[in-house]
């Protein structure tokens, strides 16, 4: 009948039963301190079960217990705060039960002995089952048959590894059987009684002593070098391996802290995470009418979801592909109900189109995202390259001016920079046309350069996966190849801190940190996917594509790049471009564009882009070695 009545109560509200318990706690805490005080006296009063202030204890200690929030926490992942909050209303309990008492009766049949017991009596009546419960739960292994765990060994003693280990514990279908740190100070401590064994550098020894059958990797804030390391050793023991999230992919909502994945190539390739301005960012973009050309790309779609979080009134989406345009517009809307999404299906270079747009929507910043980027293919396609890179902008740029938008970001390239093919000097003209229409207007012209992207459409990244999935070869161009790299999210949050860093006509770049050799950059992959390169996938060398420069640079040397506010954006000092005369070559641009003429074309960009030519005869020496041998 009790177990009934305890039922029903815990099925109305489940916080009742608690409080029913603690109180029933509070009684025998009472009674066990009286009985402890006057077993001591030969003479001692007749023992009750209900004594006169029974009530007026239970009535202060209850309210009490309610102040200190002890019933906000869960008996399930009771831990040392939980502790402590117990033991802080035990004290503050005693307290106001010896204040009423002293008020009511004046502590009369009350001895101060009891008022001192009542408190510990207290704790360990309200602890000792919430541990024991937690106790219980840790140790069960869910309904069904009880399986053997695994047996896991983890890398990184601090403290996602103590978390880590703590939820594998309770979780039950791993079982930790060590961790390893390079801390020597924790060299045979214990993390809930999972022992330290060693140095990450003995990783594959330890890992056999302890028969370990898996390697978590808890290290979210590991440098890539760190992170490399420890993938290096993990691959070396043979024994699969998986980590838990980055802490920016955590605090980005892109994962949960205590998954388990695969090692990504983000993850040995990725950078300390960037600290931005929100504050500032927030402020620029809050309450604003933002669009975005080419909100469907790689980059642009990035962008939405940044800037939809950042509390802007209304999002305007311009994409010319109507796959991608539904794609993130579906997004969008499933994860921004409230917001204003205004979707447009067009090419961003269309005079009507453009003006459509901004008549209707009255944008107030632009995020020119909307480019076409690939190397070889455009080196073939100068007509499109120009007319979509440059063309496009031109008029899009211009709608802007006559609309009176406040700010237009450009998104441009490091392949603008010394150009060696006609994708990074259609971008470098683009970045000329919009630092001369600054000034012209009231529209703030800004252009943000960046390097390559992790995992963008049409990248490298998914090209390598693709190869090592139908089991190779990975082709690289060239053994001495590099290139910068982000990921996506990064680079969309700078263009975001360096669009409220511009007054206008700047063009800022973003810190790439270093460059990767593509070559390892393959190999990395071919590892992660669990094969070994040069025995399983072969890596083949090609040579160097049209176009293709072994390095990119973020900056010309009369650029002389200066620091901003912000580490990781630098600000190129602007060069003396004639706007007249770049605007009579455009006009002819647009001509040779309308006969299809791209000799002409092509002829006009050198023209314009001077160093295009030099940089396309250093491509032409580079590119005459054959790079065919194979790993």
């Amino acid at each position: 009948m009790v177990r009934r009545a305890a039922g029903l109560i815990g099925a109305v509200h489940p916080r009742l039963a608690v409080v029913l318990h603690d109180l029933l706690m509070v009684w025998a805490a009472w009674l066990i301190a009286n009985v402890l005080r006057f077993s001591l006296e030969p003479s001692a009063p007749p023992f009750t079960v209900f004594p006169p202030e029974l009530p007026v204890v239970l009535i202060a200690q209850g309210l009490v217990l309610w102040w200190t929030g002890l019933y906000r926490g869960l008996w399930r992942f009771a831990s040392l705060p939980d502790l402590w909050n117990i033991a802080r209303a035990c004290l503050f309990g005693g307290l106001a039960v010896f204040s009423a008492l002293f008020l009511l009766t004046r502590l009369e049949n009350v001895p101060r002995t009891v008022m001192a017991l009542y408190p510990l009596t207290l704790l360990v009546c309200l602890g000792a089952p919430r541990w024991l419960y937690r106790f219980w739960k840790d140790s069960r292994y869910g309904g069904g048959p009880r399986l053997q765990p695994m047996r896991v060994l983890v890398v990184g003693a601090g403290s996602a590894g103590e978390a880590l280990v703590r939820d594998l514990r309770r979780e039950g279908r791993f079982r930790p059987v060590g961790l390893i740190d390079d801390n020597r100070a924790l060299r045979g401590a214990k993390v809930h009684g999972v022992p330290v064994l060693g140095e990450l550098a003995h990783l594959g020894e330890i890992a056999r002593e302890v028969a370990a059958e898996m390697l978590l990797i808890a290290m979210p804030s590991a440098s890539n070098q760190q992170m490399q390391r420890a993938v290096e050793l993990c691959e070396d023991s043979g024994l699969p391996f998986r980590t838990v999230p980055r802490l920016q992919d955590v605090i980005d909502g892109r994962s949960s802290f205590n998954e388990l994945k695969e090692v990504a190539i983000e993850d040995l390739l990725g950078r300390e995470p960037v600290a931005l301005d929100w504050t500032a960012i927030r402020t620029g973009l809050s309450g604003k009418r933002v669009l975005i050309s080419g909100g469907g790309g790689s980059i642009g779609s990035e962008l939405c979801r940044q800037v939809a979080r950042l509390g802007v009134s209304s999002l305007v989406l311009l994409e010319q592909s109507e796959y991608n345009l539904y794609r993130i517009e579906q997004e969008l809307r499933a994860e921004f109900p409230e917001l204003l999404i205004q979707p447009f299906l067009g090419d961003c270079g269309d005079p009507a189109v453009a003006e459509y747009v901004f008549a209707q929507c009255r944008p107030e910043l632009v995020f020119h995202a909307a480019a076409y980027k690939h190397v070889p293919l455009l080196e073939g396609m100068v007509r499109e390259a120009v007319r979509n890179n440059v063309l496009a902008t031109q008029v899009f740029a211009h709608a802007a001016q006559r609309h009176g938008v406040a700010s237009f970001v450009l998104i441009s390239s490091d392949k603008a920079v010394n150009p060696a093919n006609v994708m990074g000097a259609s971008k470098r003209l683009a970045e000329m046309l919009c630092q001369t229409l600054d000034g012209q207007g009231s529209t703030r012209f800004v252009t943000v350069r960046f390097g390559n992207v992790l995992d963008s459409a049409g990248s490298v990244v998914p090209l390598f996966r693709e190869q090592i999935r139908r089991g190779g070869p990975v082709t690289v161009t060239h053994p001495e190849i590099t290139r910068y790299f982000m990921t996506i999210p990064e680079a969309c949050q700078l263009i975001l801190q360096a669009a409220t860093l511009g007054e206008g006509g700047e063009i800022f770049a973003l810190d790439m940190g270093q460059p990767v050799r593509i070559q390892y950059l393959a190999e990395q992959m071919v590892r992660l996917a669990g094969k070994r390169p040069g025995v399983d996938v072969r890596i083949e060398f090609t040579g160097l594509r049209a176009g293709e420069k072994l390095f990119e640079e973020l900056f010309h040397p009369q650029e002389d790049y200066q620091p901003t506010r912000h580490p990781k954006i630098m600000l190129a000092q602007p060069r003396q471009l004639p706007a007249e005369s770049i605007q009579q070559q455009l006009q002819r641009m647009r001509q040779a564009s309308l006969q299809y003429d791209s000799a002409q074309l092509l002829e006009l960009l050198r023209a314009m882009v001077p160093e295009f030519s030099r940089g396309a005869a250093e491509h032409a020496e580079a590119a005459v070695l054959p790079f065919n041998r194979v790993r």
